[in-house]
């Protein structure tokens, strides 16, 4: 499955380099919703509620109210995942409260529906990242993905060392997260080329798409195409 995404920070769509450096910003989350006609879902990640700045809840419910979508961002509450669940989203995204400094909290995601929970194994230099990738820990995600699996439905694995950079991104890496687990895996990060989303795909892996479709270097109707082929 191919899947958009719809990055927020101060109430507009945004793209940035490693999470740090902004480098596109859209006024217009309608545009948005337009232009990823024929997905059959969108990936919303609020930036602020991640950084801990703000929140978007508005634009959240909106793009959720229009299109099924995977929601993230600050999940750090029970109250704040049932508040993404009640928002509208198919299933929410949990990255930092997932982890405790370097282990896994286990006394939260048990508090969780795995059915509705996607577990972000966001990497930085080969370590989990966290807090808007602003922090690492000492775990890696081959060492973890397995014993998080009863908490969750599947995992958005992001290859941060190359988001939003459009320079490829670390198939081997998918291939040690795919042997290691069963589970559904959403790659993210770096993905810029047809190639890489065949082969992701030939892994049973989803992509999960920025840079390379809001900058044109991947075309949506080639992307829509290859959708509908499976």
């Amino acid at each position: 499955m191919i899947i958009p995404c719809i990055d927020l920070m101060g109430g507009k769509v945004v793209q940035l380099v490693r999470g740090q450096k902004k480098a596109l910003e859209v006024d217009s989350v309608d545009e948005m919703i337009a232009r990823f006609h024929g997905f059959p879902e969108l990936q919303v990640i609020d930036l602020d509620a991640a950084i801990g700045t703000g929140a978007n809840d508005d634009l959240v419910t909106h793009v959720a109210s229009r299109v099924p979508s995977r929601i993230g961002g600050g999940v750090r509450t029970v109250e704040r995942f049932q508040k993404l669940v009640d928002q509208g989203a198919s299933r929410v995204i949990v990255g930092t409260a997932a982890f405790t400094g370097n282990g896994i909290n286990h006394d939260f995601l048990r508090q969780l529906n795995p059915a509705r929970t996607l577990i972000a194994l966001d990497t930085l230099e080969g370590r989990i990242t966290v807090k808007g990738w602003r922090e690492s820990l000492t775990l890696t995600a081959e060492e973890v993905i397995r014993e998080l699996e009863p908490y969750a439905g599947g995992f958005l694995c992001t290859y941060v060392d190359k988001e939003g950079m459009m320079q490829g991104t670390d198939l081997a890496w998918y291939r040690r997260l795919r042997a290691a687990t069963a589970h559904e895996i959403t790659a993210a990060g770096g993905i810029s080329s047809y190639e890489e989303i065949e082969t992701l795909t030939g892994l049973g892996i989803h992509c999960a798409l920025g840079m390379s479709i809001y900058t044109g270097h991947l075309s949506l109707d080639e992307l829509r195409r290859r959708q509908a082929m499976g």
